[in-house]
């Protein structure tokens, strides 16, 4: 007589998970917490040790005063060098520095978007080839690339020459604003280009070909389709250009004139110039840094962080 055999009862047989001794769970947390401390010690020594501690030491300068020998007094704290931030010379500096980063962000952003755009729809391979020509320029050292452009708008340079055969008479353009501009915008580019494509990249372009379908023209399918979803890649590449061209130093000094001088070149002068003010210059530096913060908050809250 054939016996049937039924399977056992699920509950009967199941084995109940272990249990873990008390606390041990809690210990592991905490070793493993330890471990990651450790392995991050050299990033966070390097961050207090040149971040950090540097930025304590300008902020605990900017309240200290100047003697009249030009001695930095730490002994007298007090606001004196927050209080001449309002003088009529340093709104001036700063109303100047405000405009050229904009304008300078402005021009980028003109500039970088078809080009990204172009770079995020080709093949992968044009798409590397292109994107190694954008970071070209990081392999040599800033300062003698815009020693190159001094070069090339000096009176005798090539670009004079040929504003000069298009009918221009005369034109100056070194020491002046628009050269500052043309070496911002062109030290900064890629600054703009890089987080542009990184955008469009990731864009789903066939959401580009539904609204052509659906009848909207070239102009309403990107200002309703590729520019919201562009607009992370915008707002990072504008704080990235704004913020180092709001605080440049080389390219007003190498390019400029006495009548560009940005807010990075007159702090410079507070610490290594004639004036020797080093709370007046740490005050604008802390000043600086405040508008920095402002914009980095501006970009997570404008969504920057999804980039």
């Amino acid at each position: 007589m054939a016996t049937t055999l039924t399977p056992p009862d699920s509950d009967q047989t199941s084995v109940p998970p272990a249990k873990l001794p008390p606390g041990l769970e809690t210990n592991a947390e905490k070793a493993e917490s330890r471990r990651g401390f450790l392995i991050g010690l050299p990033a966070y020594a390097y961050l207090v040790l040149f971040f950090a501690l540097p930025l304590a030491i300008v902020v605990v300068y900017s309240f200290a005063t100047r003697s009249t020998t030009g001695l930095t007094v730490l002994a007298d704290w007090n606001l004196q060098s927050y209080a001449r931030l309002t003088d009529s010379l340093v709104v001036a500096i700063t109303w100047r520095s405000l405009w050229i980063a904009t304008l300078t962000t402005v021009v980028s952003l003109v500039v970088a978007y078809p080009f990204a755009y172009y770079i995020a729809t080709r093949t992968p391979r044009v798409r590397a080839a292109l994107l190694v020509l954008v970071m070209i320029p990081f392999w040599s050292n800033f300062l003698v690339r815009t020693f190159a452009w001094r070069l090339l708008l000096s009176s005798d340079g090539p670009v004079t020459r040929i504003l000069e055969t298009l009918g221009f008479a005369n034109p100056r353009l070194l020491f002046t604003p628009s050269a500052v501009i043309i070496g911002l915008v062109y030290g900064y580019l890629p600054f703009m280009i890089l987080p542009l494509y990184a955008s469009l990249e990731r864009m789903d372009h066939s959401l580009v070909e539904a609204a052509r379908d659906l009848y909207a023209t070239g102009w309403e399918a990107f200002r309703k389709v590729t520019w919201p979803l562009s607009k992370p890649g915008v707002i990072a590449g504008s704080i990235l250009v704004f913020i180092p061209s709001f605080g440049a130093f080389v390219t007003p000094e190498v390019l400029g004139g006495t009548g560009t001088t940005m807010l990075g070149s007159y702090i410079g002068r507070q610490f290594v110039g004639t004036a020797s003010d080093w709370p007046f210059g740490a005050a604008l530096s802390v000043a600086i840094l405040f508008v920095m913060m402002l914009a980095a908050m501006f970009y997570f809250r404008s969504g920057g962080k999804d980039l």
